[in-house]
């Protein structure tokens, strides 16, 4: 869909807003702006709605409970369990966009936004030039995948995916994997290997936190939402003794345990525990071994820092994203720190009419918070036009 400036902003009816992506945060957002009746253009650079969650492994599961993952207005159904699958969760998506009939522009790949005047100019690829007094980036985490690198690394013969990239154990079979970290997405993918008879290994480089998925018969979350208004050190000392009585000893499991608690990593070094769906009951029973820190890489292996050279078949890299807008936003001042993370999400940024929804991790759940954010940057925008139109 080629958008000439004229054009795209004669057919568009020079919208009000632009929101770039169509995952959970940028519906959110152009749903709740909708509501406040704020018109706005939804950018998508893939084909769909929800890209991300279509291409998450299978075995995925929502790891914060269904009542507290919906988005504004729309409730999930029962149906889908208190944990819903991947499937379900797009599925959602999908109806979400169609209650609010938002009909993002999809094959739209934003390559830049800058300020023009009081306006925002967006541009790139098939956009070509469209401009709005309000932007918001939805962009999510997945299309900065982090992937670490070691010597000897151009010397190991056997495959090497990103855990963007992984999506079940049927390639693997009667191989030895290495799951390069221990965040959500590295303790799930070798709980997915061990429980298809996949020889699963964890290299865990630092000190962890481990929390159960439901404490007291009662999803984790809503313990953290509930402490939320309180100091983490206060919520963390609170919380230590019962999570260690359900979660037991992790350095019987060769792991070391973080100095900070859970909630401290999180606000503090944006570090997520891992919310544990089995993993831990592997790793007790010997079904994942344990390894700590690599060395190097060799042909057919690893060199760990303290237990030295292991033969693996395959590495999966679930070492995180690291979101970097440097590119998008190349001269806004004060929106992004050096390394290019937005240093404010859902509230307004140092530049008038600039948002970004859902770019910092907090402890009460992601889905939970673009929710909340995309509420908060509807009503900023919608102050933020109504000043413009009085200037």
């Amino acid at each position: 869909m080629a958008l000439g400036l004229a054009e795209g902003e004669r057919g568009m009816n020079a919208p009000e807003a632009i929101v770039v992506g169509a995952g959970p945060a940028g519906l959110a957002t152009a749903a709740t702006m909708k509501s406040r009746g704020i018109a706005a253009v939804i950018f998508e650079k893939t084909d769909s709605v929800a890209s991300v969650w279509r291409r998450h492994y299978d075995r995925l599961h929502l790891h914060t409970d269904r009542a507290h993952s919906q988005l504004p207005g729309m409730a999930m159904p029962a149906a889908y369990g208190r944990y819903p699958s991947r499937a379900q969760f797009v599925e959602y998506i999908e109806a979400y966009a169609a209650k609010y009939d938002l009909k993002p522009v999809f094959g739209a790949n934003v390559e830049s936004v800058r300020r023009e005047g009081t306006r925002w100019r967006v541009e790139g690829g098939a956009i070509n030039s469209l401009n709005a007094p309000v932007v918001v980036l939805a962009t999510g985490w997945a299309d900065y995948p982090h992937s670490p690198s070691w010597p000897g690394v151009q010397d190991f013969k056997g495959s090497i995916v990103h855990s963007s990239q992984y999506l079940n154990p049927k390639p693997y079979q009667g191989q030895k994997v290495l799951v390069v970290g221990f965040g959500n997405s590295g303790g799930e993918i070798a709980l997915d290997l061990a429980e298809q008879g996949v020889a699963a290994t964890l290299s865990v480089r630092g000190p962890v936190n481990i929390l159960p998925r439901d404490l007291l018969g009662l999803p984790i979350l809503t313990w953290a939402i509930a402490q939320s208004p309180f100091p983490a050190r206060l919520v963390d000392a609170i919380n230590a003794p019962a999570i260690r009585l359900a979660v037991g000893s992790v350095e019987k499991l060769g792991l070391r345990r973080s100095a900070k608690g859970p909630v401290r990593s999180i606000r503090e070094d944006g570090r997520v525990p891992l919310l544990d769906v089995g993993t831990v009951a592997k790793i007790r029973a010997g079904e994942i071994k344990v390894r700590g820190d690599i060395e190097r890489l060799t042909a057919d292996g690893v060199v760990f820092k303290e237990t030295g050279a292991e033969k693996f078949d395959a590495i999966v890299l679930a070492t995180g994203f690291r979101p970097d807008l440097r590119g998008l936003l190349r001269d806004a001042e004060g929106v992004l720190d050096p390394s290019g993370r937005a240093l404010v999400s859902g509230a307004a940024t140092a530049e008038p009419g600039l948002f970004v929804c859902g770019a910092i991790a907090v402890p009460t759940g992601q889905l939970r918070e673009i929710g909340i954010e995309a509420q908060r940057i509807a009503a900023a925008a919608a102050a933020h036009l109504a000043a413009s139109r009085n200037n």
